[in-house]
């Protein structure tokens, strides 16, 4: 059986994360799902009830990534590493990542969708804050940076990487990036 609201959810996904929250329409959503345009309503209506969507499901599918790290990566730099790589994918893909998309429309964006992206943000630099914490105490992150603005560098520069590797250099450009930023924290 067709999962429609699933099938919409995926579409817009790749649309937003290729060209942005205002560079797609329902028409262009209804099109990519081979529904009618009216029928999209259905499932969510408003595109800020889509979007809002969007995010709890993307923020849901970090949280398990970030909760495998956890279990998968005993040290705190190996950890910081695996969380690189998830951005890795979307380099491999070429679309940026959902939330960094939103935050580029800025005040454009609806207010519950900006609350939503600043949500998803700050539960990254919480999680990292804790990670580059306990990366400290296992001796395999130096201990003299500062966890809090280590972990908005983290998130900078891994957003910056996709940027602009998925338009340059590709995957082993990030990679070389992802490596280079494992060293300064080591």
């Amino acid at each position: 059986m067709r999962d429609t609201r699933a099938e919409l959810l995926m579409q817009a996904e790749t649309l937003v994360r290729s060209r942005g929250y205002s560079g797609f329409s329902y028409a262009d959503l209804a099109g990519a799902v081979g529904i009618r345009k009216a029928s999209i309503h259905h499932h969510f209506r408003t595109k800020a009830d889509l979007g809002a969507a969007l995010i709890g499901t993307y923020a849901a599918r970090y949280d398990a990534a970030l909760a495998a790290i956890l279990v998968a990566h005993p040290a705190g730099i190996d950890r910081i590493e695996a969380y690189g790589r998830l951005y890795l994918g979307g380099v491999e893909q070429g679309l940026g990542c959902l939330c960094a998309a939103l935050a580029t429309e800025g005040d454009a964006l609806p207010e519950r969708l900006r609350r939503d992206v600043v949500g998803f943000f700050e539960g990254h630099l919480g999680w990292l804050d804790r990670v580059l914490r306990a990366g400290q105490a296992d001796g395999s992150i130096r201990a003299e940076i500062e966890p809090a603005s280590h972990a908005r560098f983290v998130v900078a520069t891994l957003e910056g990487a996709l940027l602009m590797e998925r338009m340059l250099g590709g995957p082993k450009a990030f990679e070389g990036t992802l490596r280079a930023l494992a060293d300064s924290l080591r």
